[in-house]
């Protein structure tokens, strides 16, 4: 057995403060590091929900004008679905209407989507799920009916019934987005099942980043323009970056805060385990000492000291760890700690254990703490074993 570790394992290191700092400072940063994951991962679902990550809209850009429909199955479609990182695509309709429930009346939009995408049952005739800020505001309910007035060169009439009610990102949209049958909004539009209103094209995981979206969407508009037949209407590609700037910005708000959490909390525990080691250095002072005089190099006894406070490091870095995944999963099923939506875009704080970010996290702050912990480390080639070891 080396014998730096041998006796490493025989020091006591009575820096329990500083172990507490550790595992509070991991608790922190870990919280810290969920958080925002669990921003990143609610945020981008919401824009999915609303508008997809990227997409196909005519020129116009507007996606409510009834006049420009565009194909459901054109022929670039199979190779827009091929491109990497797609993960579907949903043929969406779109239509602003007038709700009307008692003296109440409001204007929204409605989104056409899918059967099986909408969640709505199919046993109930123009079923819809209305956003929690209409059914406040209108008194709606499941179960009721909605009178819609659809405003166009005729003047359309509609009584949908409310299946659910749904939460939604209230600053992302200011519009209060109504969902509907596809078929349903088709028909209130005139529209055969081949005509949409726009394309939204869903990404997975992998290629969650402003960067792989703009790319995404780039690469999407280029094959729309080659394959393309002269007889389709003319589409655009739009990213939801593009579309959303401020979502994005903030999320990148939200990840600069996270790393200097990160780097504050690492400096603080570093500090508190050189002030620990320190104290333990000068403790075992005569230890030193008697250990040079049996010929043991600075090097060697250093190691004994930092393999000591290596072990006080990973114990609190252990339970910072624990503590903070059990704070994860209490707040992701209880969503106990609430927010202001208009202020946040979700109601709850979210959390995501992202365990790969939660270990990279782990690693450069154990490696920081340790690197720090070479300075007090230097002390030890200041002590002269004449003046340290006494003959009792």
């Amino acid at each position: 057995m080396d014998a730096s570790l041998f006796i490493a394992k025989r020091l006591r290191f009575k820096g329990r403060i500083a172990m507490v700092s550790i595992a509070v400072s991991f608790l922190v940063m870990i919280i810290a590091v969920s958080v925002s994951s669990g921003f990143r991962r609610e945020i981008r679902s919401g824009l999915s929900s609303i508008s997809g990550d990227v997409r196909l809209v005519p020129p116009t850009m507007n996606v409510l004008d009834a006049d420009y429909p565009i194909d459901r199955s054109p022929a670039y479609l199979p190779y827009v679905e091929n491109v990497k990182g797609v993960d579907h695509i949903v043929p969406v309709a779109y239509r602003a209407g007038i709700v009307k429930h008692g003296e109440n009346i409001h204007g929204v939009i409605f989104k056409g989507v899918p059967k099986d995408r909408a969640s709505l049952p199919d046993s109930v005739a123009l079923a819809v799920s209305i956003p929690s800020r209409l059914a406040e505001m209108t008194e709606l309910a499941p179960g009721d009916r909605m009178l819609t007035y659809f405003v166009g060169e005729d003047v359309k009439a509609r009584q949908f019934n409310v299946a659910a009610v749904h939460e939604s990102m209230v600053q992302a949209d200011d519009r209060l987005v109504v969902y509907a049958s596809l078929n349903d909004i088709q028909r209130v539009n005139g529209w055969s099942e081949d005509q949409v209103s726009s394309m939204e094209i869903i990404l997975d995981k992998d290629n969650a980043s402003a960067g792989s979206i703009e790319d995404t969407a780039d690469e999407i508009g280029t094959l729309v323009n080659l394959y393309s037949s002269d007889e389709e209407a003319s589409v655009i590609a739009v990213s939801s970056v593009s579309s959303y700037p401020q979502l994005f910005d903030w999320l990148n708000l939200i990840d600069f805060n996270v790393l200097f959490i990160l780097v504050l909390m690492t400096i603080v525990a570093g500090f508190n385990m050189i002030s620990g080691l320190l104290i333990m250095l000068f403790e075992n002072i005569s230890t030193i000492g008697l250990l040079k005089s049996l010929g043991m190099t600075d090097r060697s006894i250093a190691k004994v000291f930092l393999s000591s406070s290596a072990v006080l490091v990973l114990k609190g870095m252990a339970a910072g760890n624990v503590l903070a995944v059990l704070f994860c999963i209490i707040q992701g099923t209880t969503h106990l700690l609430r927010l202001d939506p208009e202020n946040y875009f979700v109601s709850f704080v979210p959390v995501n254990l992202d365990f790969g970010m939660i270990i990279c996290a782990d690693v450069i702050s154990f490696v920081v703490i340790m690197l720090l912990l070479l300075i007090p480390s230097l002390f030890i080639s200041k002590v002269d074993p004449a003046e340290t070891v006494r003959v009792r």
